[in-house]
C-alpha cells in the first residue's frame, strides 16, 4: 500500500485486479491488473505513468465502474466507502469524475444540455440554460474557448484540443472530489496542452481539496502541473513510486530500468 491506510484518504485502492469483461459465452481473459495498490488524500495530484498495455486505461474505466470491465479482486474505497461495485452513475454522483482518452460524440446533444443534465444528476441543482450558461462563460474564457462553444453537439467535430478542453469544463462545473484524468495531453500540440493544464491549476486553485488521479504517456504534462507523486505502472502493478525525480529518471532510462528482472 502506497502510504498509511486512514479516514483522511480520498482513495484508496488495496489489491485491485480487473480484466475485460468477457462477451457471453465466451472464457474470461487474464487480469490486466494484478494487485494494485494506492492511496489518494485530499488536494494531491498522484501521476501514473506506464508503458502500452500495463493497465493505464483499465484502472481508469475500473475506478468509474465501466461495465467493459469486471473487478476479480481487491477493493475500491473511496471517501470512506467500498464502491467495488457501486455502478458508473452513482460513483459519478458521489463525486468521482472521469476525463476520457477519446471522449464520445453525442449527437443532438448540446454541450449545455448535457451540463445541465450531469450537474442535476450530480447535485441536484436544475439551472436554467440561461443560467448554466452564465455560469460557464468565466470556464470557457479561462480555457480559450468561443462563447458559442456550449451550443454545439457533444464533440461532434470537435477537434482533440477542443475535447479535451470541454472535459476540463466538465470538471470545473461539476466539482467532483477526485478528478481521474485518462491520458489527458494526448494528441494535444504544446499550446493545448498548456491551456489545459491552466484550467487544471486554475481548478486546483478553487477547490484546493480535489484530488487528481493524472495518467499519462508523457513527462510534459507532469512538467506544467507538477504532482505531488509519481508512480510507475507495469504489468498491472505499481513498481515504484516518488516524486518529479522518478519522472526525470524514466525519461532518462526508459520503463525498461522498471521491468522486473526475469
Amino acid at each position: 500500500m502506497t502510504g498509511s491506510p486512514n479516514a483522511a484518504d480520498l482513495l484508496r485502492i488495496e489489491a485491485l485486479r480487473a480484466r475485460p469483461t468477457a462477451e457471453e459465452g465466451a472464457a474470461p481473459g487474464p487480469d490486466i491488473l494484478n494487485g494494485l495498490d494506492l492511496v489518494v488524500r485530499a488536494g494531491e495530484v498522484h501521476a501514473i505513468m506506464g508503458p502500452n498495455g500495463s493497465g493505464k486505461s483499465t484502472l481508469a474505466n475500473t475506478l468509474l465502474g465501466n461495465p467493459s470491465y469486471e473487478v476479480t479482486g481487491g477493493h475500491i474505497v473511496f471517501q470512506g466507502d467500498d464502491v467495488t461495485d457501486w455502478p458508473t452513475d452513482v460513483r459519478a454522483k458521489s463525486g468521482m469524475f472521469l476525463a476520457f482518452q477519446y471522449p464520445q460524440e453525442i449527437q443532438g446533444v448540446s454541450v449545455i444540455q448535457f451540463l445541465r443534465q450531469a450537474l442535476s444528476a450530480r447535485k441536484g441543482i436544475d439551472l436554467s440554460v440561461l443560467e448554466l450558461r452564465l455560469a460557464t462563460m468565466d470556464w470557457m474564457k479561462r480555457l480559450g474557448m468561443d462563447s458559442a462553444f456550449v451550443d454545439r453537439y457533444l464533440n461532434e467535430g470537435f477537434s482533440g484540443g477542443e475535447k479535451k478542453r470541454n472535459e476540463i469544463m466538465q470538471m470545473a462545473i461539476l466539482e467532483p472530489e477526485l478528478a481521474i484524468l485518462d491520458e489527458t495531453d494526448s494528441g494535444l500540440d504544446i499550446d493545448a496542452l498548456r491551456i489545459v493544464a491552466t484550467g487544471i491549476r486554475e481548478i486546483r486553485k478553487d477547490r484546493p481539496t480535489l484530488g487528481i488521479v493524472l495518467i499519462t504517456h508523457y513527462q510534459r504534462l507532469l512538467d506544467e502541473l507538477q504532482p505531488d507523486f509519481v508512480h510507475i505502472l507495469v504489468g498491472g502493478r505499481i513498481v515504484a513510486s516518488g516524486g518529479m525525480e522518478l519522472a526525470e529518471r524514466l525519461e532518462r532510462d526508459g520503463y525498461d530500468a522498471f521491468r522486473p528482472a526475469n
